[in-house]
């Protein structure tokens, strides 16, 4: 990847960047179909397709036109998306089943005001868990097949699977229905629809109303998403920007209460710090100082501000890994002392070969590969 584009990639992200700015950073590039493929990795193929309509004489013709031909494909993809949402919803409202749409095409017609903004994704449903075989039914009656590996009574392969993943062959789409959304297998809280639904909105999608998260809910589910995948895809930063400019009356305090009342607050922090730090999203002063109060979620968003466009997936180094990091001393110390944390994996065993009537050393070489290992993970 050419050393200039992340830093047109940020420019594409940041709210304040000024065209001259845009201009001189795209008048740099060399080799523009690795911009492109790299802004399709991070999701934000249409914002640069955007910012690069009326830029011709700095842009050669060939990349002009890659980049309008993923912007239409994205287009499509949203459109479909779209449709098939609405057709999903339907068939589930009238069967009883209450669901509600996150991330996809539903954040970026309420988020973003425009359904073909944003890199069009899966479609992700969050649904009550005793909905799930009728659900899946009406799913598979629709063409969809489904991916996970389920037990013979019904639900899915491991205890630490919560969601269905389902393909439909003839036109490729995509559905996950969820029942439970989660940070780290070491937090265990509830944050399925019991959580989200009671305080649900309604919003337009294509001019249909359809369920909606809440400001405050959308906005905890996006930081806990983005921070379980370690921010990798500027997207993800992208949406908790767009979703703070879209609510300017978002309720701050309310907001820090919750994520302190279910265990996500610096989730929270490490999400708008990034957002502020990498898109430009305005956010009040006071929460701002609050949030970088958190010395863990500062470091790694100073971090990943550093290298999220150029290395996505990089961390930080530490001696604690990086998803227990996420959580506050309570549940890192629930996380830590618990029986799944503590068991060996293969990492463990490729770390010192021991015979197998040794093999329950690992619980103990296991603390101790983790403090070598400066990866955290």
């Amino acid at each position: 990847m050419p050393l200039e584009s992340p830093n047109l990639l940020r420019s594409v992200i940041h709210s304040h960047t000024e065209k001259k700015t845009f201009i001189a950073l795209a008048a740099k590039i060399t080799r523009w179909e690795e911009v492109i493929e790299s802004a399709r990795y991070h999701g934000v193929l249409p914002m640069l397709y955007s910012k690069l309509q009326g830029l011709e004489e700095v842009i050669p013709s060939n990349a002009m036109d890659l980049a309008r031909s993923e912007y239409e494909r994205n287009a499509f993809h949203c459109m479909a998306n779209a449709a098939e949402l609405l057709a999903v919803l339907g068939e589930f409202t009238a069967n009883g089943i209450a669901a509600m749409p996150f991330k996809g095409v539903a954040l970026a017609a309420s988020a973003y005001k425009d359904l073909t903004a944003r890199a069009a994704g899966d479609l992700d449903l969050l649904i009550y868990r005793q909905d799930l075989h009728q659900a899946t039914d009406i799913l598979k009656q629709r063409g969809y097949e489904l991916k996970t590996n389920v037990l013979e009574d019904g639900s899915p392969e491991g205890t630490d699977c919560f969601e269905f993943h389902f393909k439909r062959p003839t036109d490729g789409l995509v559905l996950e229905l969820r029942w439970r959304l989660e940070l780290t297998r070491h937090l265990r809280r509830d944050f399925g629809m019991t959580w989200v639904w009671p305080q649900h909105r309604m919003a337009d999608l294509a001019g249909a109303q359809i369920p909606n998260l809440d400001p405050v809910s959308a906005l905890l589910v996006l930081c806990m998403h983005g921070s379980k995948h370690g921010w990798r895809r500027l997207i993800w930063i992208c949406d908790v920007a767009k979703l703070i400019e879209s609510e300017p009356k978002l309720d701050w305090d309310f907001a820090r209460w919750e994520a302190r009342r279910v265990g996500l607050f610096r989730c929270l922090a490490l999400g708008v710090l990034l957002a502020n730090r990498c898109a430009g999203a305005q956010v009040p002063p006071d929460v701002l100082r609050e949030l970088s109060e958190d010395r863990r979620a500062r470091t790694i968003a100073e971090f990943l501000d550093n290298h999220v466009a150029q290395e996505p997936g990089r961390m930080p180094d530490g001696l604690i890994p990086y998803n227990i990091r996420l959580l506050d001393f309570r549940d890192r110390a629930r996380a830590v002392l618990s029986p799944g944390f503590l068991r060996p994996r293969e990492r463990d065993r490729a770390f010192i070969k021991l015979p197998k009537a040794l093999d329950p050393l690992y619980f103990l070489i296991r603390p101790l590969r983790l403090l070598l290992d400066r990866s955290g993970r």
